[in-house]
């Protein structure tokens, strides 16, 4: 057999033992290409300039060193990550408490625009370890003199060709002005334009430069399909899939060591032929194992990508992606294991309503798109059993069944003195439970997941996160805009996916509530939701568009229609305001209040305040 390429662990990286407990614990065996070249950089103290996709595992690249050089002592932010979004903000912020679980008194925050400040600036007075923020509300923060940047050892700057595109780069230059010139700076970005270079020169000091380049090459031979679906509904539509295709053998890849005991074990109560495969599992069992899914006496391999190296194996017709894996190389590895040797083969691609970002850019970078897989309803998997069960006795009865068998359901009817057709459904209860016979109706789509007990502690509290984002009010069609000015325009060079981008990460307000944007040379007009909070109001005068300030002001007139989507940009368009924050309730309240006459009740009201 071929010798296995040495493969590269956390271990070797010189990381601390409380971040490997945590890694271990989270059940990742090795780092990806961009971590295993980043890391150690990055814990000798040098610059980076890192070149890969979304999706790679840039975080654990630059959160673990970070972490592995952070003083607990010191309260003052030691680092700052600058994200485009306040989603990917969050994301990362999650992550670093999730790989400090074993670092007592850690502190992370995320600052971001449409969350409560009030919180922020007490999480600040408390003090933070590490800061992710957006660059509006981060430049808003340093403006009150509530940031403080002075003790900063690490600046990163995430996904730097988004916060280009989103109109934020001129914001970023100005916020890393203001940090310390013998900081650590790390610059990640998955394209690299001629604005990006030109920042990377400015802030990043000789820079060692890593480029992780994407193997996307898929074969046509194989056959692609998503589903998406919740992680508590995985391992009902990983048996209906089975249970409708026809396999020989299968490989269901998942990300972690204990996932891939657990499926395992879950396929095999369900009257599966399952072995898991992991770093832990010795070479001799590996073999072994692989040599009985060569002989066909083990049908499906649960694995992870690592043990999975090397497995050739042509009876491979179909791979399960159990987990979506984070990089489209990694997707392109795990399902090269079918269609080999001009054989056809299928992929299942499983898809958690969160991870559609991660699904774009696979399909993006291997330049295939994914169908749909129309997973079956309980009744059709019934029907479909009725009739598998038709096929298997109508073949059995016409290859003549020898007389014992009638035989014995003769004498059983006799001496039990049951009829024959209570015999055949005692017999059939054995093959199949009541629940596969009899399902229970189906919810219509993918419900929100709730976060399990760890990720909500991982989290961390309230106040350190701002406020929890609110329920989304569903629009309705009579919604009269008021219009606003922005000082910027052509002659700004702004688009109105500029604008868009800046009113939906900085003040909050979804892509389906902002009316038509109309640009002029020095200005443009834009229809917002009415009854806009004061602090929003007072915010949008400093966010920056292609580094000019909104200096947002209302206009005296009102779009009485429904917000229209702008012909410029078809996706840029009419976007809807986020249900407020606890905080700005009351200034809406109050806004609306005015609008109508006042009438005289019994009742104490509270006085809303703004």
């Amino acid at each position: 057999m071929q010798k296995e390429p040495e493969q590269t662990l956390f271990a070797d990286l010189g990381l601390p033992d409380p971040l490997l407990r945590a890694i271990k614990q989270l059940g990742y065996e090795s780092p990806s290409p961009i971590q295993e070249k980043s890391i150690p950089i990055l814990l000798d103290g040098s610059n980076i300039i890192g070149q890969a996709q979304t999706g790679t595992g840039k975080t654990a690249a630059f959160a673990l060193p970070i972490l592995a050089k952070i003083d607990l002592k010191q309260t003052a932010p030691q680092a700052l990550v600058l994200a485009p979004t306040r989603e990917l903000a969050i994301q990362v912020a999650e992550a670093f408490q999730v790989y400090a679980r074993h670092m007592k008194n850690f502190h992370v925050l995320p600052i971001y625009g449409g969350a409560d400040i009030r919180g922020q600036l007490r999480s600040l007075k408390r003090g933070a370890h590490v800061v992710v923020g957006t660059p509006g509300r981060i430049l808003d923060h340093l403006g009150r003199k509530s940031l403080k940047l002075n003790e900063l050892k690490t600046v990163v700057l995430d996904e730097a060709d988004e916060m280009l595109r989103m109109g934020f780069i001129d914001d970023v230059d100005t916020i890393l002005a203001e940090t310390p010139e013998t900081r650590q700076t790390a610059l990640f970005s998955a394209t690299m334009p001629d604005r990006i270079r030109q920042i990377a020169k400015r802030h990043v000091k000789s820079p060692i430069l890593i480029k992780i380049e994407a193997k996307t090459t898929v074969v046509d031979t194989i056959e692609q399909a998503f589903l998406i679906v919740n992680q508590n509904e995985k391992i009902d539509a990983l048996t209906r899939y089975l249970e409708t295709e026809e396999t020989e053998g299968v490989i269901v890849f998942v990300r972690t060591r204990e996932a891939t005991v657990t499926v395992a074990e879950k396929l095999n109560a369900r009257g599966y032929v399952a072995a898991a495969i992991n770093g832990d599992i010795s070479q001799p069992i590996r073999e072994k194992t692989i040599s009985r899914l060569k002989k066909s006496q083990l049908d499906i391999l649960v694995a992870t990508d690592v043990a999975a190296r090397g497995i050739d194996v042509e009876r491979i017709s179909h791979v399960i992606n159990f987990d979506i894996p984070y990089d489209s190389e990694a997707y392109v590895h795990r399902i090269g294991r079918t269609g080999r040797a001009g054989r056809s083969g299928k992929a299942l691609l499983f898809v958690q309503p969160r991870e559609r970002r991660l699904l774009g850019i696979i399909e993006k970078d291997t330049k295939q798109k994914l169908n749909g897989w129309e997973k079956p309803t309980a009744k059709q998997m019934a029907e479909q059993r009725k009739s598998k069960l038709a096929e298997v006795l109508a073949a059995k009865i016409e290859g003549e069944l020898p007389p014992i068998y009638h035989q014995w359901i003769s004498e059983l009817s006799t001496s039990l003195t049951l009829p024959a057709e209570q015999l055949a459904a005692a017999l059939l209860s054995e093959l199949y439970s009541l629940e596969q016979l009899l399902p229970p109706p189906e919810s219509k789509k993918p419900r929100r997941e709730k976060p399990s007990r760890d990720e909500r502690n991982d989290r961390g509290s309230r106040s350190e996160r701002g406020e929890k984002k609110q329920r989304k009010p569903r629009r309705e069609d009579s919604v009269e805009l008021e219009k606003y000015r922005i000082e910027a325009g052509h002659n700004h060079g702004v688009q109105p996916k500029d604008i868009v981008g800046a009113l939906a990460n900085e003040a909050g307000i979804d892509r389906e509530y902002i009316g038509r944007i109309e640009l002029n040379d020095d200005h443009s007009l834009v229809g917002l939701p009415p009854g806009m909070p004061k602090d929003i109001f007072q915010l949008l005068q400093k966010v920056r568009v292609k580094g000019q300030p909104m200096r947002l002001s209302r206009t005296q007139n009102t779009d009485k229609k429904t917000p229209q989507k702008p012909t410029t940009d078809k996706k840029d368009t009419a976007v809807k305001r986020k249900k407020p924050s606890p905080n700005t309730e009351s200034s809406n309240t109050k806004a609306t209040e005015k609008s109508r006459p006042r009438r005289k009740t019994s009742d104490a009201r509270k006085k809303p305040q703004s």
